[in-house]
């Protein structure tokens, strides 16, 4: 329940999905949020395996790779403010780059370590066996629901932008301001 409710309130996960699915419908924004929960499995697998602690250990390595994040956002704002409008129902032109930028958004972000780091080994308990098999359990959990949720606001956000499809210039540099905002967020924190 703790992550169901940590999932639907929106975060950088769901503004994510929320700007693809603005600039690309539906299809992309669902596509961008199974990403983002892929690249959210793949923090609880480096916590898993206790990479994201030594990561956490060597904020130099932490603040690169925030820096690299950032930079990564702001190629996608530049990309999206310089594109084109699509002519109405085309929407994005390709579901795998949707995902894959979703899953680079989310592996890429540290804070994303960090929090798997600070909270699914609250629940967890070694009497029940080994805690790194209970923290992939409990992170297949919550990165499954959360993908989920963060696709659904993804479509919501593709069928407003559908919508507004006579508008998609507009919508196209109100992506690229979120991504841009993401990842002034990223590199301040």
């Amino acid at each position: 329940m703790a992550g169901i409710l940590l999932n639907l309130t929106p975060g950088s996960d769901v503004m994510f999905a929320t700007a693809s699915g603005l600039a690309g419908g539906p299809r992309a924004g669902m596509a961008a949020g199974v990403g983002v929960g892929l690249g959210g499995f793949w923090h609880v697998g480096l916590a898993a395996l206790g990479v994201a602690a030594l990561l956490a250990a060597h904020p130099a390595a932490m603040t690169g790779l925030r820096w690299f994040g950032a930079g990564y956002l702001l190629y996608l704002a530049w990309g999206a403010w310089t594109a084109k409008p699509l002519p109405p129902g085309t929407g994005i032109s390709s579901l795998p780059r949707a995902f894959w930028r979703g899953f680079l958004t989310n592996a890429l972000n540290p804070k994303v370590a960090l929090f798997v780091l600070a909270f699914l080994p609250q629940f967890t308990d070694p009497a029940r066996g080994p805690v790194w098999q209970q923290i992939l359990i409990l992170g297949a959990v919550f990165t499954l629901t959360g993908m989920c949720i963060t696709a659904g606001y993804g479509a919501l956000a593709g069928f407003a932008g559908q919508a507004l499809s006579a508008r998609m210039g507009v919508m196209n540099k109100l992506a690229a301001g979120v991504f841009a905002l993401l990842a002034l967020r990223m590199i301040q924190e």
